[in-house]
């Protein structure tokens, strides 16, 4: 059954310790994201218009200056998106407020097959064109260009590691892979991106036509390289460096939870909010060269954060070894997941297994009156359900409804809602655990398939 749905509470909402009212970060304007997808759509406008400029619409004079002219324009679109796809992953601070790291992870993945598919249409079509659309001709104008042709060869190198990473992105590969092999492979997308770099620069018709183009092209390089160098390298140093942050605790909640709790004498300056995460990497033996993005599962204050994750793996489990004192470093804070998206003073919380526990530090941190906070925790069962205890007392201290639904799922039914609450239809429960849910924002955090 449906648990019932809680009665809205009355009284005062207690001010929780450490309930951060020490920073609160302006919301991010919502023209943001209107504006860099603007920003790479004229990236893609302008490339078209080089080739334009350069004669592509009039070098058609035969089939193969034709296949030729279509490549070049596919080889300007590949360059373009692979580069607006490392400024996506740069972690840039504007992109990732105005996007989040979930919708530019999924953007990623789009534009990442279509820049692949451009390079593959580039390298076709040229290599036919070249050899006038006679495939007799096709063999030995493949061996021309590699050898003959300037830079072709690093271009090939980069190819070859642009589509390693394609191939272990795929859905069936990655479930092969383990996480910090598939990580480190993708890394080799930036080895790529460099190694063609040379080729564009020394035979590319529409990086050497005009001045204009030569500017545009090694501006959006340069802009590139010191995204990736100031905002993935450099500000995650000089963070963790000046935050000087250590391990504090390590609890198990559980025989497959794990809850660290990492401190420094400058965590305020972070500037990071309930629900958001970071990329952690603890300085021992192993974990130095393998970040892994957790979610902070408790409030910040001004001299800790805690995150709580499953364990699923050799990189989780490790966390249970950690001791007090283990330096930390990390990338962040990341993620729309805080209450600076707000739209509504109402706010539904839905969470499913470990997703909860950006949902708990949610509870923690929204500035909220009682009753303005509604929680659905999604469970197989409740002794399965993570950080339980701390949720239910927190929803009490703070005036919120919490509900929880428990069950395993019906695999039968494509369905939020546990085996035993067949007889509910999806959305008809979520009015009856939520009936004004129309006026509440809603912060949902689960596994993909839920």
């Amino acid at each position: 059954m449906l648990p019932p749905r809680a009665a809205p509470p009355v009284g005062a909402t207690p001010t929780p310790d450490g309930w951060a009212a020490y920073r609160r970060p302006r919301p991010t304007p919502r023209w943001w994201r209107d504006a860099t997808a603007a920003a790479m759509w004229g990236i893609l406008l302008f490339v078209t218009a080089l080739w334009v400029a350069g004669g592509g619409l009039t070098d058609t004079g035969t089939l193969g200056t034709t296949l030729t002219s279509i490549g070049r324009l596919a080889g300007l679109w590949a360059s373009a998106l692979l580069l607006v796809q490392v400024i996506m992953m740069a972690r840039v601070p504007v992109i990732e407020r105005a996007w989040g790291q979930d919708a530019l992870t999924r953007l990623h993945r789009w534009v990442g097959f279509g820049s692949f598919t451009l390079l593959l249409v580039h390298i076709v079509f040229v290599t036919i064109g070249y050899a006038d659309a006679d495939v007799g001709r096709i063999w030995h104008t493949v061996v021309d260009l590699t050898l003959d042709y300037p830079g072709m060869l690093l271009a090939i190198a980069g190819t070859a590691a642009i589509v390693m990473v394609v191939v272990t992105s795929y859905r069936a590969s990655r479930r092969r892979l383990r996480y910090e092999s598939w990580h480190l492979i993708h890394l080799y997308g930036y080895l790529g991106a460099g190694l063609v770099l040379p080729h564009q620069l020394w035979t590319g018709q529409e990086f050497l036509q005009s001045t204009s183009a030569t500017v545009f092209w090694w501006s959006l390089w340069i802009l590139c390289a010191a995204s990736v160098l100031a905002y993935r390298i450099a500000l995650p140093l000089w963070r963790s460096w000046r935050n000087q942050l250590r391990v504090a605790e390590v609890r198990r909640d559980g025989p497959h939870t794990v809850t660290v709790t990492v401190a420094g004498p400058r965590v305020r300056s972070l500037r990071a909010q309930g629900g958001q995460f970071f990329w952690w990497r603890f300085l021992t033996t192993s974990g130095g060269t393998r970040a892994h993005p957790f979610s902070l599962s408790a409030a910040p204050t001004p001299h800790t954060l805690r995150f709580t994750a499953d364990i699923v793996g050799d990189g989780t489990r490790d966390l249970t070894t950690l001791t007090p004192g283990t330096r930390v470093l990390v990338e962040g804070p990341y993620g729309r997941l805080h209450g600076g998206v707000r739209r509504h003073s109402k706010v539904l919380l839905l969470g499913s297994g470990i997703g909860m526990a950006p949902m708990r530090a949610l509870l923690e941190d929204l500035d909220a009156g009682p009753g303005d906070i509604t929680v659905v925790y999604r469970t197989h069962s409740v002794r399965d359900a993570v950080l339980d205890r701390e949720l239910s007392g927190l929803a009490q201290r703070r005036r919120a409804r919490y509900v929880m639904v428990d069950g395993r799922r019906n695999p039968d039914r494509s369905s939020w809602l546990p085996a035993n609450a067949a007889q509910w239809d999806d959305a008809a429960a979520l009015l009856h655990l939520c009936p004004d849910i129309a006026d509440h924002d809603i912060y949902i955090c689960g596994p993909p398939e839920w």
